[in-house]
């Protein structure tokens, strides 16, 4: 008997230390995070050194941010951000608690998240390596770019640009730019840090700039470096480029960057007040950080080439859909604009995450834009050929400039939402199945000229959306 009782207490310490160690690996695994560091709200702020004592964390925040506060606490204990959050699930004291998530850009091959392409320089002479094979590319006549520049060039809009920094002295920036910030390094200079074919990530950040500068001709680009040579950054990096944006005038921020799901379903909630702050306003927090400036938010879809449900959505471009699931028609961030990539064909590029449309019409990815062997420039001078929902957004972001020149926010009743909402409905729809990927896709394919005349009546339906 006593043999069987210590087999049975040996079955089930094994079976015990197997989940802990299923869970421990999980949180390892999906804890991509700024390494002993929280994020931490609290319903009564006295409770801060009694929380940080129970659960580790040094009581003085490294940062704070919003009102009530955001704190940034580091973690003295050893333990991961993961670990401490799911100590912290039953805390009545904590309204919300998650890691500092790194971010990367989505055109990396090595991310399982992603089906990144990596650039090259000039494909082809006919398509890429000059500014010849820039400006003579396919995708300005698909979105009708040539007729929108006759009415609107994006005159003094300016477009903030979080990504790896941009080469200043690249000729097609002369006269576009203005002064931005590195938040990976903390200096005035947000140049590009890497060296070709060593750093997969080198000349992302240029190569989105100089698509803003081609869809947006006379907008200004303001440079604000927050992910490092390896294309990566955290979320704490990312709200302090947002406030630096909104402090020094710009409209509309372009963010070519990433990541999944965390370890819960509770995650991913520390943009999401920020971005609502915004825009339309947040009941839950304030941010006077971000002057009452009212910010359109442009993000990448994500490369994965998923479904797009669940756990398949990116982010921060999953927080319009997935923040208020049926509510995606009229999402809580109605000035962020989520976008995927189509071809040159004029069809859903294969790697582009898309939404599945279920009965609550979730449409988290409602507009898709050129993003396949799209010329642009790079380091040093040069030009190259990207791929990716990167490539996308910038051009989604120079159209909302165009439209903002035109249709200003100092108009009456004027907001950022109704500029997300014309970019949206002046598209040329897409609504069909896709067998490949077993979902039906409802969004649009963004069309700058219709967008600056508001033309939402008669948009032709597209035969042809299947990858």
């Amino acid at each position: 008997m006593n043999k069987l009782i210590a087999n049975f207490w040996l079955k089930a310490c094994f079976a015990l230390l197997s989940v802990f160690a299923f869970f421990g690996n999980s949180f390892g695994q999906n804890c991509e995070a700024a390494p002993g560091e929280i994020l931490l709200n609290l319903v009564n702020q006295t409770d801060l050194q009694a929380v940080a004592t129970q659960y580790g964390l040094n009581p003085t925040p490294l940062g704070t941010v919003g009102v009530p506060p955001t704190y940034r606490m580091q973690i003295t204990n050893g333990q991961t951000a993961c670990q401490v959050a799911a100590a912290m699930q039953t805390d009545a004291r904590i309204s919300r608690k998650e890691s500092n998530r790194t971010v990367k850009i989505v055109e990396n091959p090595n991310l399982d998240w992603t089906n990144g392409q990596s650039w090259s320089i000039g494909q082809s002479w006919s398509i890429g390596g000059s500014a010849k094979g820039f400006n003579k590319q396919w995708f300005p006549s698909m979105i009708n770019l040539p007729q929108a520049h006759t009415i609107s060039t994006g005159q003094n809009i300016i477009i903030a640009v979080l990504d790896t920094g941009i080469d200043l002295n690249h000729p097609a920036f002369a006269g576009k730019l203005v002064p931005g910030y590195d938040f990976v390094d903390n200096d005035n200079n947000p140049s590009e840090v890497g060296v070709l074919h060593q750093n997969p990530s080198y000349g992302h950040g240029t190569h989105v700039a100089g698509i803003i500068a081609m869809t947006a001709p006379n907008a200004k680009i303001m440079p604000l470096r927050v992910l490092d040579a390896n294309g990566e950054s955290n979320l704490w990096k990312i709200k302090d480029a947002m406030v630096f944006a909104a402090q020094n005038g710009a409209s509309i921020l372009n963010m070519s960057f990433g990541y999944p799901q965390d370890f819960t379903p509770q995650s991913n909630k520390f943009l999401e007040c920020l971005f609502r702050e915004a825009g339309i306003g947040c009941v839950e927090q304030n941010f006077p950080e971000l002057s009452d400036e009212n910010l359109l938010i442009v993000t990448g879809a994500g490369n994965g080439g998923q479904i797009g449900n669940g756990a398949n959505r990116i982010y921060p471009g999953a927080e319009r859909g997935a923040l208020m699931p049926g509510n995606g028609e009229n999402g809580i961030d109605d000035n962020l604009l989520n976008v995927g990539a189509s071809t040159r064909y004029d069809e859903l590029a294969v790697f582009s995450t898309m939404a599945n449309v279920t009965d609550n019409d979730d449409r988290w990815v409602r507009s898709v834009a050129p993003g396949e062997n799209i010329v642009s420039t790079l380091p040093d001078g040069r030009y190259g050929v990207w791929s990716g929902t990167s490539m996308s957004a910038p051009i989604v972001s120079g159209i909302a400039a165009l439209v903002l020149q035109i249709r200003p926010l100092n108009l009456p009743n004027r907001t950022m939402s109704a500029v997300v909402e014309e970019i949206e409905e002046t598209g040329y729809g897409w609504e069909c199945n896709v067998p490949s990927r077993n979902i039906f896709m409802k969004t649009a394919r963004v069309d700058a000229f219709r967008a600056v005349m508001n033309i939402q009546t008669n948009t032709p339906q597209q035969p042809a959306c299947l990858p």
